[in-house]
C-alpha cells in the first residue's frame, strides 16, 4: 500500500516551488519598501491563545482548529489564523516597549483549519501576513491596504475589487449588536443551528453565514453604518480618503463582517474579478483590531493587520494568464572522461560554487554522450569537458551551448573566465 499526503495537504513539487520563491521575494521586497520587519512564530499555540483571540463564536474555533493534548497534558493547536500568533509575541517580548512605534511586522506561514478541501482552500495553507501594532492612525489602515494591493499589482493582477466595511467601536458595535438581535430573533427558528447560536453569542456573526446568506432577514438586516458614533463615523472618512489620495478604488459593503471576533473600525477584502476564477472570490482579508493585545495580557495597544493566502494568488495569476518568470537553466554542467578527471572534478565543482557560479555534474557513471544529453535536459548554458587530454595540459574545454564556440581555458584561470562569462550574459 502506498502511503499518499494526507487529504488536504499538497506537496510543491521543485518546479512549483521556484514560483513559490519568486512571488515571495516580491513580496518581501515590498515589505521592504513599507518599512516591515519579518517575524517567525511556532507552529503551534496553547489553544487558549485562539479561544481569546480569535473568539470562541467563530467557526474557526469551534469547528475547524486542530487540538491535541501533548504528553503533558497541555492543550496546543496548529496555528489556525496568523494575527493571534504575532500578537503573542508582541506582549510576551514587550515589544510595546519598543522606542521605535508603531510595530510593523510581517509573516509567511503555514496555517491548518479542518474544512472541507476544495480548490484554492486547503487543510494546510499558506499564508503571508502583516500587523502593525502601536498607531490608531487611520492612515495606518489606509497603508495596510495600500500594501497589500501592491503586493498584487506588481505581480501583474488587475482584475482586482477592494471592498471595505467599518465596524466602529465598543459603543457602535454594541448598538449594532443589540439592533441585529432584535431584527433576527422573530426568524430564530428559521435560521441554522450554528446561526441560532450566533444570536446570542454574536448575532454580527450571523451576517457572515453561508448557510442563511439567501434569506430574507439578511437582506433587511441593519447595517452597521447607521450605528457608528460620530467618532467612528469620522474615522471611516479618513480612511477613505486616504484611499482616495493614493488613487486606490473601493466600495463600501456594509455587509463585510469578516470571520474574526477581533475586528473593529476598518474592515476589508480584496477579491478576484478575473473570468473563471471560482465562486470563492476572496484573496485576502483584515481589519483593525483595538483591543486584541489587552485580551491577551499586554496594554493598551490598537492593531490591524491582514492574511494573504497564497494558493489563491497563485490561482489568481493563473486566472489572468500572467506567467511567473522562473530561470531554471543551469550555468554550467561539468562532462567528465576517465577517473583521474572524475576525481579533479570534486575541486573545480567545489571553487566554482564558491565563486558563485551555479554548476552540476554527472553522478551516474554515464558515457560522455549521455553525460551531454543531461547537459541539455538542464539547459546549461555551458559545458565544461574536462579528459585525458585537458588533464595532460592542465586545461578545461569550454563550450557554449547557445552558439557551439568552444575554447581551451587553463584550470588556475576557470573561474574568474567563467564568472566573466555568465556576468555578460546577465
Amino acid at each position: 500500500m502506498s502511503i499518499k499526503a494526507p487529504r488536504g495537504t499538497a506537496d510543491i513539487l521543485p518546479e512549483e516551488a521556484a514560483k513559490w520563491q519568486f512571488i515571495e521575494e516580491n513580496i518581501k521586497d515590498v515589505c521592504r519598501r513599507y518599512h516591515f520587519e519579518e517575524i517567525r512564530t511556532p507552529l503551534f499555540e496553547h489553544t487558549e491563545l485562539f479561544q481569546r483571540g480569535v473568539g470562541d463564536s467563530t467557526d474557526i474555533v469551534q469547528k475547524e482548529m486542530y487540538t491535541f493534548e501533548d504528553k503533558g497534558g497541555r492543550s496546543l493547536t496548529l496555528r489556525p489564523e496568523g494575527t493571534a500568533s504575532v500578537v503573542r509575541p508582541f506582549v510576551e517580548h514587550k515589544l510595546h516597549g519598543s522606542p521605535n512605534q508603531p510595530v510593523k511586522l510581517y509573516y509567511f506561514a503555514q496555517m491548518f483549519r479542518y474544512e472541507r478541501p476544495q480548490k484554492g482552500r486547503m487543510r494546510q495553507l499558506n499564508q503571508f501576513g502583516v500587523e502593525i501594532m502601536g498607531s490608531a492612525d487611520p492612515a495606518v489602515d489606509a497603508e495596510v491596504i495600500d500594501l497589500a494591493m501592491t503586493c498584487y499589482r506588481e505581480l501583474g493582477l488587475t482584475s482586482l475589487k477592494l471592498v471595505i466595511n467599518s465596524l466602529g467601536d465598543k459603543e457602535s458595535s454594541y448598538r449594532h449588536r443589540q439592533a441585529l438581535v432584535d431584527h433576527f430573533t422573530p426568524h430564530k427558528d428559521e435560521f441554522c443551528s450554528d446561526c441560532q447560536t450566533r444570536l446570542v453569542q454574536n448575532p454580527l456573526r450571523i451576517l457572515d453565514c453561508k448557510t442563511d446568506q439567501d434569506h430574507p432577514a439578511m437582506k433587511t438586516a441593519p447595517s452597521i453604518l447607521d450605528y457608528l458614533n460620530e467618532d467612528s463615523s469620522q474615522y471611516f472618512e479618513k480612511v477613505k480618503s486616504y484611499l482616495t489620495l493614493m488613487g486606490i478604488d473601493y466600495e463600501v459593503d456594509p455587509n463585510l463582517v469578516r470571520g474574526l471576533d477581533y475586528y473593529n473600525h476598518t474592515a476589508f477584502e480584496i477579491m478576484s474579478e478575473a473570468e473563471g476564477f471560482g465562486a470563492i472570490t476572496t484573496l485576502a482579508g483584515g481589519g483593525r483590531y483595538n483591543g486584541l493585545v489587552e485580551e491577551l495580557g499586554g496594554p493598551e495597544t490598537p492593531g490591524i493587520g491582514f492574511g494573504m493566502g497564497l494558493e489563491r494568488l497563485l490561482m489568481a495569476l493563473e486566472a489572468e494568464k500572467i506567467n511567473i518568470p522562473v530561470d531554471s537553466d543551469l550555468d554550467c554542467f561539468l562532462v567528465t572522461v576517465g577517473d583521474e578527471a572524475e576525481k579533479v572534478s570534486v575541486q573545480i565543482l567545489h571553487d566554482l560554487r564558491k565563486r558563485g557560479i551555479q554548476i552540476d555534474r554527472d553522478y551516474q557513471g554515464r558515457k560522455i554522450k549521455a553525460q551531454f544529453k543531461a547537459a541539455d535536459r538542464y539547459h546549461a548554458k555551458y559545458v565544461l569537458v574536462l579528459g585525458e587530454t585537458e588533464m595532460e595540459r592542465g586545461t578545461i574545454n569550454v563550450k557554449e551551448m547557445a552558439t557551439g564556440d568552444q575554447e581551451e581555458v587553463s584550470l588556475a584561470e576557470l573561474a574568474e573566465f567563467m564568472n566573466g562569462k555568465l556576468l555578460r550574459r546577465k
